[in-house]
């Protein structure tokens, strides 16, 4: 069971110690000179005392005769064989009941595929992983834990979404949150039985994307937002909230002065906690991550706040307690993670989640940022008190994480990169191999379609007339003599290449080179029949797309940054809400 030992804690060291002594046993026996066979000699048997056995077994000198120590030899290999077989039975029996308790659901229920994350030039691949929180009571456990009995059974919501970007070097993590009062326009989604949820026809507000077919369509609609390739999702409930709060026995956070949060009509998630830093576990963990009437000024936002201090504060306490040898500890830490979450098919084994472990293990605390997506409040009319995107902020730190730009503003390790440590002596290295792909058709044998999407997105703009048309003339002078104009169009802020099928990646991007486009605009897409090409609003006029501006090197202040190093954090408390 290579990858997945530590997990199992003592289950590993047990098996490698046994199996060390079984290996010394089995040689003495060998050099023993007895040969294995029926009869009372045979190993693995016990023989039945003789008469006069206690003296007739010894030599002259008073030792045990060579027939003696042989007896005692294959009873002690006999008995090590059984632990050995015992304990390697018990460790793969429990390696089969984790296993065996993940639960999965598909990754992206969208239309929108990007295909996951794509590595750099130096062969690094960066990882996405959108993290859900969700409010499901749709058992005892989470109803006793969540309350509110009229939404008992109902459809779920999700309440915490966190995106996780772990940069290619593994030098730094970003995570950015969005409000769960986010308006959105949701994606069309399809589950897996052919059911489908029609895109939304105006917007509607982020956590009701968890009721249109579960955690993918979450996915989805990240997707759909942020341009940002998801390589997998994890959702938990109240009762894993809990749990894993238990598991790792209890995380500190702070509070400016005493706090309670409850209203005159009852609402509010019970927390209460004295001024100053508390260790929290348990159903005070899940009031924290609760807490909105109580924080800052009893918004959503305020509780996205709290639950940066709470995840900052349990990454420290979990590279602390990654350090422990108890193996009852580290066990319990697996089985509640296991037990707490639902995974995308990606994650369905014990060793992809430990390898997944291992891989977040390698950012130091200090290269942690956590960040709220930039917002506006609404002012749409029966909007009052929800959040949309923040024109231009919100798209900065979505590029950021795009472009694997770490959001501290610190750089990232790459080689050649001046911020990092030791970038001046590996400036100068040679980069890996990036992995091998199909080799492109020639251009002439790529079929390329061309559709026309100037106007946008937001359609506040005519479709440029001829666009379409004109892109296929440029192709076909580039040697794409298949590239045809469509009569389709689209609606893209950014000009895109969609591809159908795995076969047809590099292809697509041989079409991305030959135009000057990044890697980011070739996408994996089941809206398309074949290579397509969006020519979208940045490229309304001439031979090639307006260039972006200049990326930005660090999220900007709206994105409200809270750094993982900082133990100092303290949530500020809502005026009324004190005792």
């Amino acid at each position: 069971m290579p990858g997945h030992q530590d997990l199992l804690g003592g289950v590993r060291v047990r098996q490698s110690s046994v199996r060390g002594e079984g290996a010394t046993a089995r040689a003495a026996d060998d050099t023993s000179g007895d040969i294995s066979g029926g009869g009372t000699g045979a190993t693995g048997s016990v023989p039945p005392p003789r008469g006069g056995s206690r003296a007739a077994g010894r030599t002259a000198g008073g030792g045990p005769s060579r027939r003696g120590r042989r007896r005692v030899l294959r009873w002690v290999a006999s008995v090590l064989s059984l632990l050995i077989l015992g304990t390697a039975a018990a460790g793969y029996l429990y390696y089969r009941h984790l296993n065996g308790s993940i639960k999965t659901d598909p990754l992206n229920l969208g239309e929108t595929k990007l295909g996951g994350s794509k590595p750099n030039a130096f062969g690094q691949t960066p990882l996405n992983i959108l993290l859900i929180g969700s409010d499901a009571r749709n058992d005892a456990a989470n109803q006793a834990l969540g309350g509110a009995t009229d939404t008992f059974d109902g459809p779920p919501l999700a309440d915490v979404q966190m995106l996780l970007h772990l940069s290619a070097d593994r030098s730094n993590m970003s995570v950015v949150s969005m409000p769960r009062d986010t308006m959105l326009m949701m994606p069309k989604c399809t589950e897996p039985n052919g059911k489908v949820h029609p895109a939304s026809k105006g917007l509607v507000q982020t956590n009701e994307s968890l009721q249109r077919g579960g955690p993918g369509c979450t996915v989805a609609a990240w997707t759909e937002l942020t341009k940002i390739p998801i390589d997998h999702f994890m959702m938990i409930d109240f009762k894993g909230v809990v749990s894993m709060a238990d598991a790792i026995g209890g995380v500190p956070v702070c509070v400016e002065q005493n706090v309670h949060s409850r209203t005159r009509d009852g609402k509010g998630s019970g927390l209460k906690l004295a001024k100053g830093t508390t260790v929290i576990q348990g159903e005070q963990a899940l009031q924290w991550l609760r807490t909105r009437y109580g924080f800052e000024d009893g918004t959503d936002i305020g509780r996205t706040h709290a639950q940066h201090q709470y995840m900052n504060s349990m990454a420290r306490e979990f590279r602390k307690n990654a350090k422990l040898t108890n193996p009852v500890k580290l066990n319990s830490l697996a089985q509640a993670a296991i037990e707490a979450m639902v995974v995308d098919p990606g994650l369905n084994k014990i060793d992809k989640l430990y390898d997944l472990s291992m891989e977040l293990k390698k950012v130091p605390p200090g290269r942690i940022t956590m960040t709220t997506m930039p917002w506006v409040y609404s002012t749409k009319p029966g909007m009052d008190g929800r959040v949309e995107p923040m024109a231009g902020e919100a798209e900065s730190v979505f590029r950021m994480v795009r472009e694997d730009i770490a959001l501290d503003g610190k750089g990232s390790g790459t080689p050649g990169d001046a911020a990092s440590p030791g970038a001046a002596a590996s400036a100068t290295a040679t980069p890996p191999a990036a992995p091998t792909t199909a080799p492109a058709s020639a251009p002439s044998k790529i079929a390329v379609s061309v559709r026309n999407a100037t106007g946008g997105k937001d359609g506040a703009q005519a479709k440029a007339k001829g666009r379409a048309s004109e892109v296929a003339t440029l192709l076909t002078g580039k040697g794409f003599t298949k590239a045809t104009a469509d009569v389709q169009t689209g609606a893209e802020d950014t000009t895109v290449i969609r591809f159908a099928s795995d076969g047809q990646a590099a292809d697509a991007a041989a079409v991305a080179t030959a135009l000057g486009l990044p890697a980011s605009s070739v996408q994996k897409s089941d809206e398309v029949p074949g290579i397509t090409l969006f020519v979208g609003k940045d490229w309304r006029t001439g031979d090639a797309p307006t260039p972006p501006p200049p990326a930005p090197t660090k999220a900007p202040d709206s994105a409200h940054a809270l750094n993982g190093d900082n133990d100092q954090a303290c949530m500020p408390v809502q005026p009324g809400f004190t005792w």
